[in-house]
């Protein structure tokens, strides 16, 4: 078993939380997952991660999507569109690995920067909450061209669509944190 999997599944289940919280940014699907322990390996963990997931509120998803900065931003919460509930300590671990997932969009030219800003703001205006997109290997023009495509979605289609690339980010989170 993973060393960091055998630790957690022995902590109270509010440092259990709080701990696993940036790899997903929901505290229910935190609560879930803590409420699942022991998990034996990470097979189960990903597997668990996924069923959690998928049983949440539209409102819990919501809550995870506030977790991230925008794409082509590093600080959480600069969209406007609601404040993370993540206690402050879980904010440098996510806000870290945000980065790490989005370094590609920072290195790109200022014209594909400002297209990828004016889409946002296009996105938050008609979906009202920042778009989500899992960035880890996609060059910030298959970002673009996802985020423009997706502006064409009905907003149940969209939240789905949403709701499947945070569960992509929150799977490569958990490996990020497995390794410590």
């Amino acid at each position: 078993m993973n060393n960091v999997l055998a630790r957690w599944n022995f902590l109270s289940v509010a440092a259990a939380v709080d701990e696993i919280l940036p790899c997903c940014g929901s505290r229910a699907w935190a609560g879930g997952m803590a409420a699942r322990r022991p998990l034996p390996n990470e097979a189960t963990l990903f597997a668990a991660s996924d069923e959690t997931w998928r049983s949440l509120a539209e409102s819990d998803w919501l809550e995870a999507f506030r977790s991230h900065p925008r794409i082509g931003e590093s600080r959480i919460g600069e969209s406007g569109i609601g404040e993370s509930q993540a206690p402050k300590a879980a904010l440098p671990r996510s806000a870290a690995w945000s980065e790490q997932e989005q370094r590609d969009v920072a290195a790109a030219g200022d014209a594909t920067k400002s297209a990828l800003a004016e889409g946002n703001r296009e996105y938050e205006r008609r979906f009202n909450r920042i778009f989500i997109v899992c960035a880890t290997g996609k060059s910030t023009v298959e970002i673009l061209k996802s985020l423009q495509r997706r502006l064409k979605n009905e907003e149940r289609t969209e939240l789905q669509e949403a709701a499947e690339q945070q569960r992509q980010i929150t799977q490569i989170r958990l490996r990020k944190w497995l390794q410590g």
